[in-house]
């Protein structure tokens, strides 16, 4: 296939459309998987900053007494963590003494106190340098520090236990592992992609391959046929020609050869038109445009029929020709009786034309397993294993015999199995050099009953 450009070309086309289709059906599925993966970190920090700091709200609020006071409970909750504005520090003791502690210590959250104004009152947790405290219009804000790195913060309103606004709570996060995170998730994407490619390509060019090998078989097809088609009308055209053309250079002709010109044009003439009815008659049958005559047909009567009419071509060619019927009773199939008939006369021809002389050819019909079988069996010098599954081919001879000696246009084996085909029938051919071949056609009998 890749030998013939115009499949060839075809064929990369063909592949480069999977591929193409593929990779942005990939790089859609991974911008909406990294949206997915980046949407849901995103809220997870949220939901954890917003846990952090309800939690303190719940705890502190209900404790406060006056506007901007730092009250000793935000040390209860935040033990040796609470740094007051414009105050020593105190010293961290051990997290686990809170849990809340121990939250804001091991995933570096930074707690804010801040007044109404939205001045510093009190820190918590490591604080990022030159951040600055912006009073909340939404809960959730996304800040940068001083050295360029970025936060996510969630603010929650105090009110004292009068109700009187006593400040903000803001509890951030680092997004330095969120960033660092998608970064992975990013170079992954960027990095498989190219090797998901790669195998989609690998992968689009071998399915490519096989989608167009019944296409490239079909064409294969068709050249030989058009070779062969065209070499056997070539045959009797030139014949004919070479005989126009000697008897247009002779001045003066006898009856007698004028005769036997016009015989010769007329063999040739035969043979052409034979051939094409059967060109036309496979193409009607392969295109269903053949329309079938159904009705019952009595197998035993059209063996009988076969033997009487190639009784003298046989007798002419030193043969005996004999039927073997196998059943007592009439097998009657469903079927279009005429071509019923050419199938197997077909068969017959073929057996007597490739068996030798002294030869014997039989023709048995039986039964078996809800089928009608008839078998044409002869004493030829049989089909080489090599040659038994190209005989049906159209044009197709075994060891390529062109001398047309046999007189047939090649075409019979061919327009015997697409008649069964036609009729749901199978033929087979069982044959050993030599010790001659048998050709079987099976029918269902159960069509005999739709009549």
């Amino acid at each position: 296939m890749n030998r013939n450009r115009a499949f060839f070309l075809t064929r990369r086309r063909l592949a480069g459309l999977y591929t193409g289709t593929m990779g942005v059906i990939l790089a859609i599925c991974g911008i909406g998987f990294y949206q997915l993966i980046a949407q849901e970190q995103w809220h997870s920090l949220n939901r954890r900053l917003a846990t952090v700091a309800g939690t303190l709200h719940d705890g502190i609020e209900p404790a406060l007494t006056e506007p901007g006071k730092v009250e000793p409970i935000m040390d209860h909750f935040l033990p040796g963590l609470v740094c007051i504005k414009n105050t020593p520090c105190p010293e961290p003791v051990a997290i686990a003494e809170r849990h809340i502690a121990g939250v804001v210590h091991q995933q570096d959250y930074y707690i804010r106190f801040i007044d109404p104004a939205g001045n510093l009152l009190a820190t918590a947790g490591p604080q990022p340098v030159g951040l600055p405290t912006p009073i909340a219009s939404v809960p959730h804000q996304t800040l940068k520090a001083a050295d360029g790195k970025s936060y996510r913060q969630v603010s929650v309103f105090l009110k004292t236990q009068t109700q009187i606004p006593w400040g903000y709570i803001q509890v951030g996060q680092s997004l330095a592992a969120y960033e660092t995170y998608l970064a992975g998730i990013r170079w992954t994407l960027m990095l498989g992609l190219p090797v998901a490619m790669l195998l989609v390509a690998g992968a689009s060019w071998w399915l490519s391959g096989i989608a167009m090998r019944p296409v490239y078989q079909s064409y294969q097809q068709i050249q030989q046929f058009t070779a062969d088609a065209a070499h056997e009308l070539r045959t009797p055209l030139a014949a004919i020609r070479s005989t126009v053309e000697f008897t247009l250079d002779e001045p003066e002709l006898s009856d007698a050869e004028v005769r036997s010109t016009l015989r010769l044009i007329e063999r040739q003439n035969h043979r052409l038109s034979n051939l094409v009815q059967d060109l036309l008659l496979l193409s009607r049958i392969d295109l269903h445009t053949q329309p079938l005559n159904l009705r019952p047909c009595s197998l035993n009567t059209l063996v009988e029929d076969l033997v009487e009419e190639f009784s003298a071509l046989a007798i002419a060619a030193d043969l005996v020709l004999k039927s073997n019927l196998e059943t007592a009773q009439s097998l009657t199939v469903l079927g279009d009786e005429e071509q019923l008939y050419r199938l197997f006369a077909n068969l017959v021809t073929n057996a007597i034309q490739y068996t030798p002389a002294g030869g014997t050819v039989m023709i048995h019909l039986y039964q078996e397993e809800g089928t009608a079988v008839l078998a044409v069996q002869d004493t030829g010098s049989g089909i080489p294993p090599s040659e038994q599954s190209r005989i049906f081919d159209r044009f197709y001879r075994v060891n390529q015999d062109r001398a047309r000696h046999t007189g047939g246009t090649g075409l019979g084996l061919a327009i015997a199995q697409a008649i069964a085909q036609s009729h749901q029938a199978t033929i087979q051919v069982q044959s050993e050099p030599g010790q001659g071949s048998t050709f079987t056609v099976r029918l269902p009998l159960k069509l005999a009953k739709l009549a």
